[in-house]
């Protein structure tokens, strides 16, 4: 086993789940709770700048537990 020092990394690591969709009220995508504008800028981010996002992630986890009512609230709107 050789130990190439190439691939070794000291970066903060994306908090990706691989689960990428736009909740269309938050605007946060629905797996990792970013923006679109912070997931597009983080390869670009500084070490401090992707400590703040995932600082403030915890905060926005309640954001999408409130449901919209699903079949039934539309077919109540529609009245």
């Amino acid at each position: 086993m050789r130990d190439d020092q190439v691939w070794k990394r000291d970066e903060i690591e994306s908090p990706c789940v691989k689960l990428c969709v736009v909740h269309p009220a938050t605007r946060l995508c629905t797996g990792c709770l970013r923006s679109i504008d912070e997931i597009t800028r983080w390869s670009k981010m500084t070490s401090e700048e992707r400590r703040d996002v995932i600082k403030a992630l915890p905060t926005r986890q309640g954001l999408h537990q409130q449901r919209r009512g699903g079949r039934a609230a539309r077919l109540r709107n529609q009245d």
